[in-house]
């Protein structure tokens, strides 16, 4: 029976030591709180793991030591694929295979690495069949380093037909995309997941089986939500729905360093060391501090009414005769930040996220 690599897919961080070294117990802690916060697959050893800066060593001993920490309550799907010659490749995807992971996702990229077109992915592709054991599931990451290479309608096929795909993070971050491949699929099992948030909650609808952005690293919970609400018809679905879209702007302002600033403020890490944001955040990216602060009232609570939760919404959950969700309370004091992007106006923020993306106000997102 294929494994379900789906659901809330959080594209996973390093924690590192300020010395440099893997740091095992804010890994630890990390696990935990993807869990806790909504998780239904781990993704080791992907972009956000800045796989691309870790050894061979190192990524094996990374997956081996999430696969162990998840315990079996979710499954753990891991990459690592970042080499250019096959033989460096079959050495490491060899090496990934043995860690004990659900599935291993190869890279598109790295299956083309000149950009060749077709018979060089098909190559590669049945070179690396014959590597691996039969029996092991497998995905495809469309990464956008060094290059984003997308899979054609052919080579969605051929991976497809070969039975052991179980997973797609799609990084087309186009709706159209997102459809034609969710019919492609059909009945096989191969599982789209979106990795775009201007487009996560119509991708929802459309038959992608959930969401593997960047922002599963702050608010998954959020998404969580969404996922399981994503065709509610509700003022609550939409604003959440417009509200991802916009946080996920500050992608740009120094991911993955500026989501392990949020977890030093969460205290799941000690150090916001990276390797590959090698800078200061709050001296690059102007006010990214008081954009992380927003974030925060919606777990501490803020003016607006208790555990931040504005007055205006509590009648919805009046109606319904029951509490707010934490995730709920969180959303509601993150609305700040929507309003913060309306400076100027006089009555609540009111946009479909069709009229966004329109209106070009939602740019691409790596989503690594």
């Amino acid at each position: 029976m294929k494994i379900q690599a789906q659901g809330i897919v959080p594209v996973m961080l390093t924690p590192f030591t300020p010395d440099n070294r893997i740091d095992w117990e804010g890994l630890e802690r990390l696990v935990e709180w993807y869990i806790t916060n909504g998780a239904d697959t781990l993704f080791a050893v992907c972009q956000s793991s800045e796989m691309q800066k870790l050894s061979l060593e190192e990524r094996v001993e990374l997956s081996r030591k999430v696969v162990s920490l998840a315990a079996g309550r979710v499954p753990v799907i891991s990459s690592g694929h970042i080499s250019e010659s096959r033989d460096d490749q079959r050495a490491e995807l060899v090496a990934m295979a043995k860690t004990g992971i659900d599935a291993l996702v190869l890279v598109s990229n790295r299956l083309d690495t000149r950009n060749e077109g077709t018979a060089a992915f098909r190559s590669s592709l049945d070179a690396i069949l014959s590597w691996l054991p039969s029996d092991l599931p497998l995905g495809l990451y469309e990464c956008p380093a060094p290059y984003r290479r997308l899979l054609s309608d052919d080579e969605f096929k051929l991976c497809r037909d070969t039975g052991r795909f179980v997973t797609l993070k799609d990084v087309s971050c186009d709706l159209e995309t997102v459809k034609r491949r969710v019919a492609l699929s059909g009945d096989s099992g191969f599982a789209i997941v979106n990795a775009n948030a201007a487009i996560a909650a119509a991708a929802m609808r459309a038959g992608s089986k959930g969401f593997s952005g960047v922002f599963t690293n702050i608010h998954p919970d959020l998404y969580a939500w969404l996922y399981k609400h994503a065709a509610e018809e509700s003022d609550l679905r939409r604003e959440l729905e417009i509200f991802l879209a916009l946080a996920a702007m500050a992608e740009p302002m120094g991911y993955p360093g500026l989501a392990k600033v949020w977890h030093k403020r969460l205290g799941t890490f000690e150090s916001v060391h990276s390797r590959v944001t090698d800078y200061d955040i709050a001296e690059r990216h102007w006010a990214v501090m008081d954009l992380l602060d927003i974030f925060s009232k919606g777990r501490n609570g803020s003016a607006s009414g208790s555990s931040g939760f504005p007055n205006e919404h509590r009648r919805i959950f009046r109606a319904s005769q029951r509490a707010p969700r934490p995730e709920e309370q969180q959303f509601f004091a993150k609305r700040a930040f929507v309003d913060a992007v309306t400076i100027g106006r006089s009555r609540p923020f009111r946009l479909s996220s069709a009229a966004v993306q329109e209106a070009g106000h939602v740019p691409y997102f790596n989503s690594i």
